[in-house]
């Protein structure tokens, strides 16, 4: 990704959360819709991990990023346009085959517990959830039901 991708990648992040299946009544807060708005927009400037866009045609039309520990998928959006046509299980698949090149011994990953498309991807390919619970959002400033998922590498 270089700086000139900035831009499409926070628009893809917030228009693929605005357009989500695990919609709670807080999202519809002006207050947290610009938040989230900002922070995708910011994401991209400020992240001190690694963001991995796919693009058809030239196009940005979805990414997946890791930040924080080295096998952590922190982020992983496709562009509401091109959901369901394969691109987050690229970005995922190459963000583990990333990470089992590194010798890491899982991938972890966290959602919103009601993302039913992405756990159904998320457990094709091989992931479990290991917790289910309510945490903070920092982004976002409210409370969310998350599930936490993790899948086993190859055996080292």
């Amino acid at each position: 990704m270089v700086p000139a991708d900035h831009k499409a990648v926070g628009a893809i992040g917030f228009a693929a959360w605005a357009a989500g299946e695990a919609f709670e009544d807080c999202y519809r807060d002006p207050h947290v819709i610009a938040k989230v708005q900002q922070e995708f927009a910011a994401f991209p400037h400020e992240t001190k991990g690694e963001i991995f866009v796919a693009e058809l045609a030239g196009e940005i039309v979805g990414w997946g990023a890791r930040e924080g520990e080295r096998n952590y998928v922190s982020d992983l959006w496709v562009h509401p346009l091109y959901q369901g046509k394969g691109v987050g299980l690229a970005l995922l698949l190459h963000l583990c085959e990333l990470m089992a090149t590194e010798g890491l011994a899982t991938v972890r990953l966290d959602t919103h517990a009601r993302n039913e498309r992405a756990i159904r991807l998320y457990e094709r390919c091989g992931f479990s959830t290991i917790w289910h619970g309510v945490e903070f959002s920092k982004s976002m400033g409210v409370p969310l039901e998350k599930v936490h998922m993790e899948k086993p590498l190859a055996d080292r």
